[in-house]
C-alpha cells in the first residue's frame, strides 16, 4: 500500500513538473508578424469593413498563446483566399465593446460573417484547411 502511494505521488509530481515547464515555454512563443493582407478592425471601421463581403474575424489578445499559434495559419489563409473574402483581426483588449457585442467569451474566437451577419463561429485553434472549407461553404 505504501509503495503504490509513493509511486502515485512520484507520477503526479512528474506530470505537474512537465505541465509547469510546458506552460513556461509556451508563454515565450514569439509573435509572428501579421500579413499585410490581414485588416485590423476597430469599433469605428468594423461595420464599413465587413459589409458586402465575407469576413473571417479573429478576436485575439497579445497574451494569448493559442492566439499566437493561430497567427501563421491566418497569415497563410489571408494569402490564399480570393476576391470577396477578407481575414481581419480584433484585439479584445483594445476593443472590448466589439467582443461584448459578438459575445466573445474565450479566445481565440473566429467569427465568419457574410455581408455583416454572423454565419458561423469557431473557438480555439483551427487548421487552415478547416477554415478554408468553412469559407467555401458560405460562398
Amino acid at each position: 500500500m505504501a509503495t503504490s502511494l509513493i509511486i502515485v505521488s512520484v507520477i503526479i509530481t512528474l506530470i505537474a513538473g512537465y505541465i509547469f515547464f510546458a506552460i513556461r515555454r509556451m508563454k515565450n512563443v514569439p509573435d509572428v508578424p501579421k500579413s499585410d493582407k490581414i485588416k485590423d478592425l476597430t469599433d469605428k471601421n468594423f461595420q464599413h469593413q465587413v459589409k458586402n463581403t465575407i469576413s473571417l474575424i479573429d478576436f485575439w489578445a497579445s497574451w494569448c498563446v493559442p492566439c499566437k499559434m493561430m497567427s501563421p495559419v491566418l497569415n497563410e489563409l489571408a494569402e490564399e483566399v480570393g476576391v470577396g473574402v477578407q481575414v481581419c483581426k480584433v484585439n479584445v483588449e483594445e476593443y472590448q465593446s466589439l467582443a461584448s457585442k459578438y459575445a466573445v467569451r474565450g479566445i481565440p474566437t473566429m467569427i465568419l460573417l457574410k455581408d455583416g451577419k454572423e454565419v458561423n463561429r469557431f473557438v480555439g485553434v483551427k487548421s487552415k484547411e478547416f477554415l478554408l472549407d468553412q469559407i467555401q461553404k458560405v460562398r
